[in-house]
């Protein structure tokens, strides 16, 4: 693991389904070898702006991956190629 995270929760504060997501993406990262963080979207107006509404959001080398749950089979793909 070296560098940017290559995974991104777009995350806020008292939401259960983002600390499931959360869960999740660091259990499927670690499985992998692959670096994550975690970013609350109501620390920036721009990221609420864009992403407040669909909490969890899941990126992938800066790209958005899926929202509201983590699509574990879809995710693992994506972090294999």
């Amino acid at each position: 693991m070296s560098g940017e995270p290559r995974v991104t929760v777009l995350t806020r504060v008292g939401c259960t389904a983002c600390a499931k997501a959360e869960e999740d993406v660091a259990r499927i990262c670690a499985d992998l070898g692959e670096s994550w963080t975690a970013v609350d979207v109501d620390s920036e107006v721009e990221l609420r702006a864009e992403y407040g509404d669909r909490v969890p959001v899941i990126m992938v080398d800066g790209r958005e991956h899926g929202f509201w749950k983590v699509e574990e089979k879809r995710l693992r793909t994506a972090l294999a190629g």
